[in-house]
């Protein structure tokens, strides 16, 4: 598999756990959804990292004034969960970025064709260049849902290297397609899986992870 973009895959234990958590198929909705926050939020931990906008600062410490680094709010941010399985990393995701915008974009698959279509776009009509996206859609298989979302989001001004993709399980044919368009782009993921089926889910992947995670 040749691909360009730089796709993480962290060594955090809570990460690893989680993702057992999350891949149990006798594990309830209700835990999954808790699998899906926490990996949420220790995945938007990473991505952060070195994505963040920082500003050096003077603080007036108990003792004496000393610089700091904080995050700089007058840059905007933004997180994009794709709907309706993104719902599950957002709010782990949001913990960590309590400043960001949300804007929700609403994806399904033709379960024939395994095309995706739109049926809801919240997406403003213009990013500002230097707004920082995150992703949040758990599974990253065909391609054609994420491809879709960053189709809209570059049409709207989001820069490619200023985004990050948060998911839970990626497998090659997202990934190709996503290193051929967006070599720039940095994605998060706690696992790659090597194999989607005729149906277009990951092997050995989570499931339907929308219909776990409400339940359904």
């Amino acid at each position: 598999m040749a691909v360009q973009l730089r796709v993480y895959v962290p060594p955090h234990p809570l990460i690893k756990h989680w993702l057992a958590v999350a891949r149990d198929a006798a594990t309830p909705s209700v835990l999954f959804r808790s699998a899906m926050t926490e990996l949420g939020r220790w995945l938007t931990y990473e991505a952060a990292r070195e994505w963040l906008p920082t500003q050096e600062i003077m603080v007036q410490s108990p003792l004496d004034n000393c610089p700091g680094t904080v995050v700089n709010p007058q840059v905007p941010m933004a997180v994009v969960p794709i709907l309706r399985a993104g719902l599950g990393l957002l709010e782990g995701a949001q913990t960590l970025l309590p400043l960001a915008s949300i804007y929700h974009l609403g994806l399904v698959r033709n379960e024939e064709t395994l095309e995706p279509s739109c049926y809801l776009n919240k997406l403003p009509e213009k990013f500002d260049p230097q707004t920082r996206v995150l992703i949040t859609d758990p599974m990253l298989a065909t391609g054609g849902s994420i491809m879709t979302a960053m189709s809209e989001l570059i049409r709207r001004g989001v820069d490619p290297a200023l985004t990050r993709i948060v998911c839970v399980v990626a497998a090659p044919p997202a990934l190709q397609k996503l290193s051929q368009t967006y070599p720039e782009l940095i994605i998060y993921t706690a696992t790659i899986d090597e194999t989607v089926n005729s149906q277009g889910f990951i092997v050995p992947g989570l499931g339907d992870a929308g219909d776990r995670i409400f339940g359904t």
